[in-house]
């Protein structure tokens, strides 16, 4: 995979997203909205919420100062308390559709936003016990941005060994005097890693880089 910015990628990852999620959102019964997730303090309910708040803000182009700080999110989570569940999903599936053009436009300052997006669609379906939360068709895309975005946060270079693909992914920025880490698992493993998810039942071997070093988000 290639560090240079593919535009259209972060727009392409969040149709992938919305085409995957947004069936099971519709059908899911109002307790399915009330269990925690991964992420904190944080329930299924809260995730799409927060989700739908942010691509709303990219694709209106509202940006305060302290915008994606957790202080911010919190109030967006808050400002959504007395919404229907349909209104939240509809609020995401209107940003998972829309927020493509804006975030290609941005010339990478907000590619991140697409690859978060989308580990929290995983993070929805871990929850609720489904196979392939962190993978599935959406993996590849998520993996070509995962890419420049481990460049640009400077992690450490990691060569990939992706045992599900067969395929070699290399990520981060070579460190003076710093031989490359070494990852052996699957791409849905590396997405968690990168994300700072869970990582109990998964099986993977890392070499020459600590988990902590690979982190992506705040």
């Amino acid at each position: 995979m290639a560090d240079e910015r593919d535009p259209e990628l972060p727009g392409l990852l969040l149709r992938t997203g919305r085409d995957a999620l947004l069936p099971l959102l519709r059908s899911a019964a109002d307790g399915d909205f009330e269990l925690r997730t991964a992420c904190p303090g944080w329930t299924v309910r809260d995730v799409l919420a927060h989700c739908g708040s942010v691509l709303s803000r990219v694709v209106e182009s509202r940006f305060g100062p302290d915008v994606f700080s957790p202080e911010c999110n919190d109030r967006d989570i808050a400002e959504r308390a007395d919404w229907t569940h349909t209104q939240v999903v509809d609020e995401l599936e209107r940003g998972m559709t829309d927020a493509g053009p804006v975030i290609a436009a941005a010339g990478g300052v907000l590619d991140a936003v697409a690859l978060g997006e989308w580990v929290h669609v995983g993070d929805v379906r871990a929850a609720w016990g489904l196979p392939d939360a962190y993978g599935g068709p959406g993996l590849p895309h998520a993996l070509g941005l995962l890419v420049p975005r481990a460049l640009r946060r400077k992690v450490p270079r990691l060569v990939a060994e992706l045992t599900d693909s067969g395929q070699k992914v290399v990520i981060g920025a070579e460190q003076e005097g710093r031989a490359p880490g070494r990852y052996r698992g699957d791409g849905a493993t590396l997405i968690r890693l990168c994300s700072g998810r869970p990582l109990v039942g998964t099986r993977y071997e890392l070499e020459g880089v600590r988990e902590h070093e690979l982190g992506l988000f705040d």
